[in-house]
């Protein structure tokens, strides 16, 4: 539940901060090297988006079991970790990673990917979360599980 809020937070900050200057958003992604002109202002919408829609879920429902949102966050922290990944393999230079839009700008070195890497294991870690919490409360589990009465 922890983690879902502290996730939420950081995803309203970051949906809050490109929306405020999705002018340059389109930009900021082309510098990327995978994207340009309509393709970079789609996948800006596309990020702000879901940012937004998984941290109202996050902040709104944090005990949700549901696995949209997780499928969601995992879904923008892989395209956010395969951007940075790839320009840095490259050797682009990136002079703003735009998480935050042109807010709170940093450049593109190794610990941006730190960061993604961090990203990733947290999906993980909401993944196996959701795993246990299906496994303790699955219906199949509670039907074979044998009551005291039965075993004799």
């Amino acid at each position: 539940m922890i983690l879902r809020l502290v996730l939420g937070l950081l995803l309203a900050a970051m949906a809050l901060g490109q929306s405020a200057s999705f002018d340059a958003m389109p930009a900021i992604l082309t510098t990327y090297g995978l994207t340009s002109g309509a393709a970079s202002t789609a996948l800006a919408v596309a990020l702000i988006s879901t940012e937004t829609v998984t941290a109202v879920w996050f902040l709104a429902r944090p005990r949700s079991r549901a696995t949209t949102p997780v499928w969601l966050y995992t879904g923008v922290a892989v395209v956010w970790a395969v951007l940075a990944s790839q320009a840095f393999a490259r050797g682009l230079v990136v002079d703003n990673c735009g998480c935050f839009g042109t807010y709170l700008p940093q450049p593109l070195r190794w610990y941006v990917l730190v960061e993604d890497a961090l990203m990733l294991l947290y999906a993980g870690l909401l993944w196996r979360g959701l795993r246990r919490a299906q496994l303790t409360s699955s219906p199949a589990t509670a039907r074979t599980a044998r009551t005291p009465q039965e075993n004799h």
